[in-house]
C-alpha cells in the first residue's frame, strides 16, 4: 500500500501514521494446555512520513529483543499498548525498513468498548477476532484497517490439533510431538482480518466450483455441519454471479466446539460457533452473511472505520439475495420488513458516522442494507449490479471510502446522486424508500455487467 496511512479518529490508540508495513513473517510456538506464545515476527515496510520511530500495536505480550536491519543502534521501549522502535537517524518518505522482534508471553484478549476481542483460549483450543483492535494481543502490528499487508505465517502446536491460518497452507511438518503449519498470504490483509483458530477438528476439501474449499470442525459435529453447508456451492455461485469472481484463492468455514455469540469474518475464512449449525438451515443467512464479506469488507476493505456501512451493509443485502435467489422471501420483501422494523427503532444514528459506540449496531447492517436497496430502486437494476461488480473489481485488495463508492454509482448510473446519499448516511430520520419501482427477483440476465466501467 501506498501514501499517508492515517489514523483512525474511532481508535486513536492503535497504529502509526508514519508508516506503511508491507509484510508480517511471523514464526509463533504456542502451547495449548499452558496458554504459552513465543514468537518472532520480521514486519517489513515504507515510511509514510519523516519518523525516528517506529511505534507498532503490542498488547500483552512481552517484546524480549528488537533488531532493525541496517540499524545497529536501534533501541525499543514498550508501554501497555505500543512498542516503540528509535532509529538512530531519520526516515525520510519511501524509505523502506525491516524490524525483527522477539516477543512471548499468555495471549489473552483485549477488553475494549466493544467487548472482549483477539487472542482467546476455547475448551480445547484458540479463536482469534481482532475485529477492530484485536490484532495486537498476538503479534506487533500497525493496527489500522487501511493498511493492509502480505503475511507469511508459522504456527508450532502440539501434534492432534489442526491449525487454520489466513492465507494457502505451504507446509506441514511434525517432529517431536510438534507440528508446524507454514500459511502464506499474497492478497493484501488488514491486521483485523489476519486469524489463527486452533482445535481438535477434522479437515474435508470441498470444491465450490472453481473455488477450492475447506470444512473444518469438531468430528461430532458433522451431520450438523454438512446439512448447514450443503448449499455452500450454490451460495458461492449466486454471488460470484452477482458479485463478480471470488476475490481469493481459496475459502475456509470453520466451526468450533465452542459456543459463540456471532460468527465472524476472517481473510478468506468464514468462523462459526457450534452454536450456529443447528443442523436444518435455521442460520443460514450467517452463512451468506460471513461468504459475502470475502468481497465487502475483506477483499474491499475501508480506509476507515466510520465507513464500516460499506462492509455491514453489503453482507447484509448479500443475505437478502441469497434469499431470494434459495426460494425464499425476495430482497425487496426483506427490505420492507426491515424497513418496518428499523421505523419503529430510536433514530440516533448517522450511519456514514456513527461514532465508535455504535459503529456495530445491529442498525448499521440494517440501514446500510436499506441504503443499497434504495439505490437499486433509484437506478434500476441494471446499472446497480454492474456497479456491484465493478466496486468489486477495482477496488480489489485497496481500502476504500464512502465517496469512491458513490462516485461510481454515479458514473455507472450517470444519475446525481448526492441527494440520496445524504438522506441515508448524513440524517437520523429514516427515509422513505423511493417508491414506484418493485423490483423482481434477481436473475442471471440482470448480473452480467462488469468491467471498470
Amino acid at each position: 500500500m501506498t501514501g499517508q496511512v492515517n489514523s483512525d479518529a474511532y481508535t486513536p490508540q492503535s497504529g502509526d501514521p508514519h508508516i506503511s508495513v508491507s509484510h508480517y513473517d511471523l514464526t509463533l510456538d504456542y502451547k495449548v494446555t499452558t496458554n504459552r506464545l513465543s514468537g518472532t515476527a520480521v514486519v517489513r515496510g515504507t515510511a509514510v512520513a519523516s519518523t525516528k520511530t517506529i511505534a507498532l500495536d503490542l498488547v500483552g505480550l512481552r517484546a524480549t529483543k528488537v533488531r532493525v536491519t541496517g540499524a545497529k543502534a536501534a533501541s525499543f521501549r514498550q508501554t501497555d499498548r505500543k512498542l516503540r522502535i528509535t532509529l538512530p537517524s531519520e526516515l525520510a518518505p519511501g524509505d523502506e525498513f525491516e524490524a525483527t522482534i522477539l516477543y512471548a508471553g499468555a495471549p489473552r484478549p483485549r477488553r475494549t468498548r466493544w467487548g472482549t476481542i483477539g487472542w482467546e483460549e476455547l475448551e480445547d483450543g484458540v479463536l482469534v477476532a481482532s475485529q477492530p483492535t484485536g490484532a495486537a494481543t498476538w503479534f506487533p502490528c500497525n493496527d489500522v484497517p487501511a493498511d493492509k499487508a502480505m503475511y507469511r505465517i508459522s504456527v508450532s502446536t502440539d501434534a492432534g490439533y489442526t491449525v487454520a491460518v489466513t492465507g494457502r497452507e505451504v507446509s506441514r511438518t511434525t517432529r517431536g510431538g510438534k507440528t508446524t503449519w507454514v500459511y502464506e498470504s499474497v492478497a493484501p490483509t488488514a491486521t483485523y482480518l489476519a486469524t489463527v483458530q486452533i482445535g481438535r477438528y477434522t479437515t474435508e476439501q470441498v470444491a465450490l466450483g472453481s473455488v477450492s474449499a475447506r470444512l473444518i470442525y469438531p468430528q461430532p459435529l458433522a451431520a450438523r455441519v454438512h446439512a448447514d453447508f450443503a448449499d455452500l456451492g450454490q451460495m458461492m455461485s449466486v454471488f460470484e454471479e452477482t458479485f463478480g469472481p471470488y476475490p481469493f484463492e481459496d475459502y475456509v468455514a470453520i466451526v468450533t466446539e465452542d459456543d459463540l455469540e456471532i460468527p465472524l469474518e476472517a481473510q478468506g475464512m468464514g468462523i462459526f460457533g457450534a452454536n450456529h449449525i443447528d443442523g436444518v438451515g435455521g442460520l443460514e443467512r450467517l452463512v451468506a452473511h460471513e461468504l459475502a464479506h470475502q468481497w465487502f469488507g475483506n477483499s474491499v476493505g475501508i480506509a476507515a472505520w466510520h465507513d464500516i456501512w460499506l462492509n455491514e451493509g453489503f453482507a447484509c443485502y448479500a443475505e437478502w439475495i441469497w434469499s431470494e435467489r434459495s426460494g425464499g422471501p425476495t430482497a425487496h420483501a426483506k427490505a420492507l420488513t426491515h424497513y418496518g422494523r428499523l421505523s419503529l427503532l430510536e433514530k440516533d444514528l448517522l450511519l456514514g458516522d456513527p461514532g465508535a459506540d455504535l459503529m456495530f449496531d445491529d442498525r448499521i447492517y440494517k440501514r446500510g442494507a436499506l441504503t443499497l436497496h434504495a439505490l437499486r430502486l433509484t437506478i434500476g437494476d441494471e446499472a446497480f449490479f454492474s456497479a456491484l461488480r465493478i466496486w468489486t473489481e477495482r477496488y480489489r485488495g485497496e481500502a476504500t471510502s464512502t465517496p469512491e463508492f458513490i462516485a461510481l454509482a454515479e458514473e455507472v448510473s450517470g444519475m446525481a446522486l448526492g441527494g440520496l446519499f445524504e438522506e441515508w448516511l448524513e440524517q437520523r430520520e429514516l427515509p422513505a424508500l423511493p417508491a414506484g419501482a418493485v423490483v423482481a427477483p434477481v436473475t442471471a440476465a440482470r448480473r452480467r455487467g462488469s468491467g471498470r466501467g
